[in-house]
């Protein structure tokens, strides 16, 4: 597996490294905790159609989810920015079970489709 390259900590000065660790750092520990606290989470946005299909795969499925939703198409984008750059993900959902992160809708339906998902989360 190939993993882009991210810049490294070492090569932020500490203004940039301050600003980006307190950028809407209340959403992102909002979300580690639910993360930390929650078997399958997922992070949306309003009148997102992924979103949508994301949370009904996982409710078709049977399998509960807490669902955290940060504003719409038409407002929320700062404290989604800072959750992409938190999770390293580019695009809603977000969909984390036990602690990682799975992907997308896109991702959770091939998940689901290949047990894998169920495998982590009954994993101990």
């Amino acid at each position: 597996m190939s993993i882009r390259p991210l810049l490294d900590h070492d090569a932020r000065s500490p203004a940039v490294a301050e600003k980006v660790s307190k950028f809407h750092r209340d959403v992102v520990d909002e979300v580690q905790a639910t993360v930390d606290r929650s078997a399958v989470v997922v992070v949306g946005m309003a009148q997102n159609p992924f979103v949508k299909r994301a949370r009904k795969a996982l409710a078709d499925a049977g399998i509960e989810f807490e669902y955290l939703e940060y504003g719409s198409y038409l407002g929320g984008w700062k404290p989604r920015l800072a959750l992409k750059m938190w999770s390293g993900w580019a695009t809603f959902p977000q969909v984390f079970v036990r602690g990682t992160l799975i992907g997308g809708a896109e991702e959770t339906a091939a998940a689901l489709a290949d047990g894998s998902l169920r495998e982590r989360l009954t994993a101990s």
